[in-house]
């Protein structure tokens, strides 16, 4: 999810009474519900270095277990630090406190990022596999509206003193968020079923039932044939329906593409690209080959989901030893998938 949605989610924790279980109790929520996302650096090394980190180290189950002990310590020396400065009538910062807030907080950033199609490792340093929610958008506006509305509710009551109760909106507030999250994933359930029933291969292919900005009643489809990809939408009202597209997008597979995937960049992005396919830019003077991921894009000049690879004047024809792109990246994107692909 966007860092706007993991600070609300923080905030509304911290604003159900768990903040006044010790110092910088709310500032610690806060926190913890970002700190996984301090991968965001990788960006200083590039974008397809970026892709290579971003949702790895920090997001893993390891990372679950760490990040909460450094987070309670750093906030334990800044509390000792401020007490040094203001003297002891300065309230203590509570360790076990802090601790089981971080914790809280740091788990819920990567539940967040599962739900929606980019996905977490949750197994990294150890297994880089992808892992799949496909229920939030990763942008959601529901999601802003619901815990921005119980967070001015909470301010409200605050300011007004009512101590008793100021806790009752944010706590309504997340109950509300989770009853959309669940209702959103019966709707992926619907929708996968509806896909399912309209497809006639004895053997199903592999699905990408993706949710789309706003409309949480329609849903973007990705089928995932042997040597193209098919493409539709899944409208749930007035009744599930279900509209495959004409359009087949080949995977483009080539000795040229098996050369682009060859390389650094082309392995870093297939093992992070989910639907990947490649265009040949046969320009004499540039020549290039596009990988770009179905999930997110079908146009290779888009700013995100695609990558070109430059290739030698020449392109040699000769057969690498596997002839399949996405090993010779390093990985099997079937057997990867096969986890991620469902709840």
């Amino acid at each position: 999810m966007d860092p706007i949605c993991h600070t609300m989610v923080g905030a509304a924790l911290a604003s159900t009474g768990l903040e006044r279980k010790t110092r910088f109790g709310r500032a610690t929520l806060i926190i913890g519900a970002n700190l996984a996302d301090v991968d965001v650096f990788s960006y200083a090394w590039g974008e397809t270095a970026a892709l290579e980190f971003r949702r790895g180290l920090t997001h893993g189950i390891p990372a679950l277990v760490v990040l909460p002990f450094l987070l309670a310590g750093a906030m334990t020396g800044i509390g000792r630090l401020s007490r040094r400065e203001r003297g002891a009538a300065a309230a203590a910062a509570d360790f076990k406190w802090l601790l089981t807030l971080s914790a809280i907080s740091v788990v819920s950033h990567p539940m967040l990022d599962f739900l929606n199609v980019y996905g977490v490792r949750w197994l990294m340093p150890f297994d880089g596999t992808w892992f799949y929610g496909d229920i939030l958008y990763i942008v959601d506006p529901w999601m802003w509206a619901i815990l921005g509305c119980a967070l001015i509710a909470a301010l409200w009551w605050r300011n007004r003193d009512a101590s008793g109760v100021f806790a009752r909106p944010a706590r309504i507030g997340l109950l509300v968020a989770l009853t959309y999250v669940l209702a959103m994933a019966v709707g992926e359930s619907v929708s996968r079923r509806v896909v399912e029933a309209s497809l006639t291969d004895a053997e199903l292919p592999r699905l990408m039932i993706a949710p789309v900005p706003i409309d949480p009643f329609r849903r973007t489809v990705v089928i995932d044939g042997e040597k193209d990809y098919r493409l539709g939408v899944v409208n749930l009202l007035p009744r599930p329906y279900f509209r495959l597209d004409a359009r087949r997008i080949p995977k483009g597979e080539s000795a040229s593409a098996r050369l682009a995937a060859a390389t650094g960049d082309g392995r870093t992005f297939l093992r992070w690209a989910r639907f990947p396919f490649f265009e040949v830019d046969e320009s004499k003077d540039d020549p290039a080959v596009y990988i770009i991921d179905a999930r997110y894009t079908l146009d290779r000049e888009a700013v995100f989901g695609s990558i070109r690879i430059p290739l030698p004047d020449r392109v040699s024809e000769r057969e690498p030893a596997s002839s399949d792109p996405s090993r010779t990246a390093g990985h099997d994107l079937r057997a990867r998938s096969a986890a991620g692909d469902s709840l």
